[in-house]
């Protein structure tokens, strides 16, 4: 097996608490959401770049569902414990591959405001095609257009914008060849007129995953990608979400009103400041995450783990490595009682 110079493999516990309670609290604010994360977090995200480096091995961390996954390029990235996700009621309630609008719920039985984490500390983003918007969310020729016309050649790829799993992936009416991908926080994004469909039904797919080819398939007067992002089955403009021309994605926490659930109500921001403060950031905030981040990376680099062996105890490693029992257990989100499995690696400082 190829040998890697590990640096660090720790999960930083606030990183991780920030992340876990970001995704398990219903926030209904950007006021709120700041309270819980820094304000950096809530900052916009660029689109990643394509990886074409491979996994090879995921290792422990103190968080039974948080990994660290290991790229053959010598990079690592936080990732969730895929039963842990596979296993939120999202994936499983009004769950069907049969048509696009699994829902059926009224508009007024939505609360006013949602408030949607998109990504967090442990997900990423793609743009799904980054170009200009040619023909927007709204109404043309008095028919709702419930997505963004995005123009591209048949047969460029096309990428799902976040982690999620396969809905629905057929032909279907007006659509043509159509995807769509649930998120864990909820959303739906929609996918069509593709050439082609990669994806099948229930499959997991990552950020930035290829899920078909560009096409014009179905009602089409042309190749582009139709693109939708939808809650409970309402769709509301994407561009509230993403800037396709620079394919950046506008928030990490969203806070989406039902009015936008409308069809007529297209983005536009809604409070000029309040968007150059978000894209801008707080220059305080930026240099105490930026020392925060350094701290952690030294703490990182300077921290040394032990491959229990049999005879060992947390007494007995405590003294070997001149710490506690208290503070490897802090370190490890272990308690004294806990047994020690043979093999098992534990940070010792």
């Amino acid at each position: 097996m190829r040998r890697f110079n590990y640096i660090a493999v720790s999960v930083a516990a606030a990183l991780v608490s920030i992340s876990m309670a970001a995704q398990d609290t219903v926030i209904t604010s950007k006021k709120q959401a700041e309270l819980i994360i820094p304000r950096p977090a809530l900052q916009p995200v660029q689109s990643m770049e394509k990886v074409s480096a491979e996994a090879v091995d995921t290792l422990e961390t103190a968080n039974p569902h948080i990994r660290i996954l290991l790229m053959a390029d010598y990079t690592w990235k936080y990732i969730k414990d895929p039963s842990y996700v596979a296993a939120k009621e999202v994936f499983s309630e009004h769950w069907t591959h049969d048509y696009p609008d699994p829902y059926r719920e009224s508009l007024e039985s939505l609360p006013n405001e949602i408030g949607i984490w998109v990504v967090d500390s442990l997900s990423q983003y793609r743009c799904p095609n980054q170009t200009k918007v040619y023909s927007k969310f709204g109404y043309r020729h008095r028919r709702r257009h419930q997505g963004a016309d995005l123009p591209l050649q048949t047969g460029t790829p096309v990428y799902a914008a976040f982690d999620g799993k396969v809905r629905l992936a057929k032909y279907y009416k007006g659509y043509g060849n159509l995807v769509v991908l649930r998120h864990e926080n909820g959303l739906e994004t929609f996918y069509a007129h593709l050439s082609k469909i990669l994806v099948t039904d229930d499959d997991w797919v990552s950020a930035g995953s290829i899920i078909g080819l560009g096409g014009s398939t179905g009602r089409s007067s042309g190749p582009h990608l139709h693109f939708e992002t939808r809650y409970r089955g309402y769709a509301f403009d994407p561009e509230w979400l993403i800037d396709f021309n620079s394919g950046v994605l506008r928030h990490r926490f969203f806070t989406l009103k039902k009015k936008y659930l409308n069809a007529s109500s297209n983005y536009v921001p809604e409070d000029e400041q309040e968007e150059i403060d978000i894209i801008e950031g707080d220059t305080k905030d930026k240099e105490e995450a930026a020392k925060k981040a350094e701290e952690e990376r030294k703490a990182a680099a300077a921290a040394q783990y032990h491959t229990i062996r049999q005879g060992d105890t947390l007494g007995a490693l405590a003294r070997k490595y001149h710490t506690s029992v208290k503070k490897i257990c802090q370190l490890n989100g272990i308690s004294e009682r806990t047994v020690l499995r043979i093999g098992k690696r534990l940070r010792v400082k």
